[in-house]
């Protein structure tokens, strides 16, 4: 998240699928390696799906599902962390993340729920959206 000219923004990405796929907008996460901790996994995804590197301000939660993956029911935890950027310009990512990462983009936090696909991620950014106004 980050404010500009008054409002928060939400960077979201477009990840590369499949021609004729329907467009998806999602948070940046991805898995968590050998050694690492969550709020580790969310810093290192951040700043390989966006370019952006930042920091960490709280956890906003998780989002539990599942799914079948080659006739096997998976059961899926993700943690979401509200970040703020330090510095890295959106969508300059690293290399041969494009072939994941079709394009980052920021959305006004207040659209979110218009803009994410998924519906756990729609709750998490009106989490930020209540987090980032309290007080």
């Amino acid at each position: 998240m980050r404010r500009m000219r008054g409002r928060w923004w939400l960077a979201a990405i477009r990840p590369r699928r499949e021609e004729g796929a329907r467009v998806v907008w999602a948070l940046p996460k991805g898995l968590i390696d050998a050694g690492e901790r969550g709020i580790e996994t969310a810093i290192r995804e951040v700043l390989e799906e966006t370019g952006i590197e930042a920091r960490i301000v709280c956890k906003l939660g998780d989002v539990r599902y599942v799914y079948t993956w080659r006739g096997e029911r998976v059961f899926k935890v993700v943690s979401f962390f509200l970040l703020r950027p330090l510095r890295g310009r959106l969508g300059e990512i690293p290399p041969g993340m494009e072939l994941e990462i079709a394009e980052a983009r920021w959305f006004p936090l207040e659209d979110a729920g218009a803009r994410l696909s998924y519906h756990g991620e729609r709750e998490m950014a009106a989490k930020a959206f209540a987090t980032l106004n309290e007080g």
